[in-house]
């Protein structure tokens, strides 16, 4: 963030996990060979390939809408979405299922909002700590400090989820590469207090273990 600027405030977070949507089908599981499951995601598109690369994963482009649309019309068998997107514009009855971290980790923050601020508003925010949400401030400060150190963008597929229980946060982390062949991914918990160090401190682990491979591999052939 600029200097003089920060992310004071941020709420409650919405359910952090994607959606599977389907007309057809209840369930991922229940997809047969070949089926066409949109997203434009490369973080979805890299775990789905590790997950079933019997699919077809398809490119789905457009507005929220226009995502649903094509879905009824057939172009697709099942589209992947943010359940928080959903549900915020009240379409849960379109959530299909949820795709659990464990099969699918979402985005970096995905879910949460962020309230910015100037280091000298403290009137303005204390009108507003109200809408803080200490434990969504923990977990998401150790999912961007993963990020960060990776600095990693919408180029590579990244992604993490963490937890808040009795003071300890558990990071998962994940990067892969864009044909999600090679998939990194490893888990680690410290103290609350510690959130952001243990963020920054698994993204040492991966990179240690070829994720500064992968990163030079995009970049670099944006360089070409």
């Amino acid at each position: 963030l600029p200097d003089g600027l920060r992310i004071a405030i941020v709420p409650a977070r919405e359910v952090p996990l994607d959606a599977f949507v389907s007309v057809r089908f209840a369930a991922f599981e229940e997809l047969p060979a070949g089926a066409r499951v949109g997203t434009s995601s490369l973080r979805r598109k890299s775990q789905l390939a590790g997950l079933r690369p019997d699919l077809a994963i398809e490119d789905l482009r457009g507005n929220l809408d226009t995502r649903l649309r094509k879905l009824d019309e057939g172009l697709y068998d099942a589209i992947i979405l943010a359940g928080a997107g959903l549900n915020r514009l009240g379409l849960q009855e379109r959530i299909t299922s949820f795709f659990q971290p464990e099969q699918m980790l979402p985005a970096i923050g995905q879910g949460a909002l962020g309230i910015e601020l100037r280091e000298a508003d403290g009137e303005l925010l204390d009108g507003l700590m109200f809408l803080h949400h200490p434990e969504t401030a923990v977990t998401v400060a150790a999912e961007r400090a993963f990020l960060l150190r990776l600095e990693g963008g919408c180029q590579v597929p990244i992604g993490g989820h963490a937890t808040l229980a009795a003071g300890q946060v558990t990071l998962t982390g994940l990067i892969a590469s864009v044909d999600g062949k090679r998939v990194l991914k490893e888990q680690a918990t410290a103290p609350a207090a510690e959130a952001a160090a243990l963020g920054r401190r698994l993204a040492e682990k991966l990179l240690d273990q070829g994720a500064r491979a992968i990163l030079e591999e995009v970049y670099g052939s944006e360089g070409s």
